[in-house]
């Protein structure tokens, strides 16, 4: 008996690519910086990451290929701090987050230390189609 792979399911049509993306999904295993996932509202969510230390003008957002992409890089202070000891990490970041079809970015916004990013998923409306028959005479 051979095992099917979860894309290749017979009963899983045109679904052949959410195997690569749980593979990317699983990939992006860094555990900085910490975040959390919240379910707001129905259809409305918000991912926090916790940026201590990053100004907006260090941090982007972006959405590329269905992927939402947080990265952080904070400018060099030019040796003008001497710290004695160093706990705050301020290294550059990348994090990302498979988006299903129908999500997107409503807004985000930096407070107190923590990055908010607001999702929406929209719904498409509900479609009944009838298909015609053909015959073969």
């Amino acid at each position: 008996m051979t095992k099917l792979s979860f894309g290749a399911h017979p009963h899983l049509l045109g679904f052949e690519q959410l195997e690569r993306l749980v593979e990317r999904t699983s990939k992006s295993s860094e555990g900085y910086p910490p975040f959390n996932i919240e379910a707001v509202a129905e259809n409305v969510y918000r991912i926090s990451l916790a940026v201590a230390g990053f100004r907006d003008e260090d941090l982007s957002i972006t959405v590329e290929d269905r992927q939402l992409v947080i990265r952080g890089r904070q400018a060099d202070d030019n040796g003008e701090r001497v710290f004695l000891h160093r706990g705050i990490a301020g290294r550059a970041f990348q994090r990302n987050f498979v988006l299903a079809e129908g999500v997107e970015v409503a807004g985000a916004d930096l407070d107190h230390g923590l990055l908010h990013i607001d999702l929406r998923r929209t719904l498409p409306d509900t479609v009944i189609q009838t298909i015609a028959i053909r015959s073969a005479r």
